[in-house]
């Protein structure tokens, strides 16, 4: 089996990655960019360039082009650590929700404004106390009982990620609580600078404040922001979270950062030959997952197994980074490029198999929803 690309895909990888690269150099830290690297002017010149809603229809927008183009560009975008944190929770996932969700009167008022880059979304699901789970949500919208139908939200939400940037917050919340807990959740668009929202960011161990929680007291909601059927989210998100989960970001966050210490490894030891024959085929076989992902031929919600694999790998990548530089990746010297983000990347790796789900949460679903092995 050939897995070459195309001669006119290895060019836009090619040209994806030398803007990458220039996006990267004004960062100090240039791993997760996908995630932390907030910069609204790099998300301008990727709408100029056609990169955002790329495998969009063209009649609401978007380039028209196949999965597999969105794929390469994005690889080598996240690979070289790219500033995209601006731009790209709406393009992997806002967009294509509100493509299969939303009503054609919510797709041409948002739809737009991510197509331009110009404007920034958050994810209001995780709660204080209810992360992966989402059945567990306890944010509530209530109607506002004056006749409009508008919705009254308050409650809590938590690693809301560039919840401090963001303009909108496509919302999770609990609409009907006698419900079953996995029904009457719907989702809503919420305008972020609607009164009764507070933003707080929370610095975790690598000093960055992408983490935020999100409280919302007495928050209107229009009506018409409701986005698909009412209390029916759940099967809304799973597939949400389908975009969220299977994506090339969860594989090559680090892949720079193992690529500028790998000259490092003492080669000349056979267990540090070993651990990177390892690392090379972990990226190859986790590239494979996520390709299948790209071209409709994985199982339904078996990106919870291209994520659990991916994210897994990427924390061995940090290790392996960390023991090439020994105590210099350890101390995180400030005057020294690579051992400040080795050490960075040691701290926040684990984050990677948390994040959009935990690792014990997914190989459950793996078992119960893609095996479909008895619950024990």
């Amino acid at each position: 089996m050939d897995f070459a690309l195309s001669a006119d895909l290895v060019a836009l990888g090619q040209e994806a990655r030398a803007v990458g690269r220039a996006g990267t150099d004004r960062r100090e830290i240039r791993e997760d960019g996908w995630l932390m690297g907030y910069d609204p002017g790099f998300a301008l010149e990727l709408a100029e360039r056609g990169w955002l809603g790329m495998t969009w229809p063209t009649e609401v927008g978007g380039g028209g082009r196949r999965a597999i183009d969105r794929f390469v560009v994005f690889e080598a975008l996240i690979a070289e650590g790219a500033p995209l944190a601006a731009c790209y929770f709406a393009d992997r996932q806002i967009g294509p929700t509100l493509l299969q969700f939303g009503t054609s009167e919510q797709q041409a008022r948002w739809l737009p404004g991510i197509l331009a880059g110009a404007d920034v979304w958050c994810i209001g699901m995780s709660e204080p106390d209810a992360g992966s789970d989402v059945a567990s949500l306890r944010t509530r919208a209530v109607r506002a009982g004056d006749g409009s139908g508008d919705w009254i939200v308050d409650g809590a939400k938590v690693w809301t990620s560039g919840a401090v940037h963001a303009d909108w917050c496509y919302l999770i919340a609990r609409t009907d609580p006698g419900a079953r807990p996995h029904a009457g959740l719907s989702e809503l668009v919420v305008d972020m600078r609607t009164p009764g929202i507070e933003v707080r960011p929370i610095v975790d161990a690598t000093g960055d404040g992408h983490f935020c929680e999100v409280r919302f007291d007495g928050v209107r909601v229009p009506a018409v922001n409701l986005v698909g059927a009412e209390n029916g989210s759940f099967r809304q998100v799973m597939r949400q979270m389908e975009h969220e989960r299977g994506g090339i970001d969860r594989l090559v966050s680090n892949q720079r950062l193992y690529r500028d210490a790998l000259p490092l490894a003492d080669r000349s030891d056979a267990r540090v030959r070993q651990e990177i024959a390892a690392i090379e085929t972990g990226y190859r076989l986790g590239r494979l997952l996520v390709v299948r992902e790209v071209l409709g031929q994985a199982p339904k919600q078996f990106s919870a197994a291209a994520k659990t694999a991916c994210t897994e790998h990427e924390q061995r990548v940090a290790w392996f980074c960390a023991s090439v530089l020994g105590a210099r990746g350890q101390a995180g010297a400030a005057d020294d490029d690579l051992s400040r983000r080795v050490a960075r990347n040691l701290a926040y790796a684990p984050a990677y198999t948390i994040m959009g789900g935990t690792t014990q949460i997914l190989r459950t679903i793996i078992a119960e929803r893609v095996l479909g092995l008895p619950r024990a």
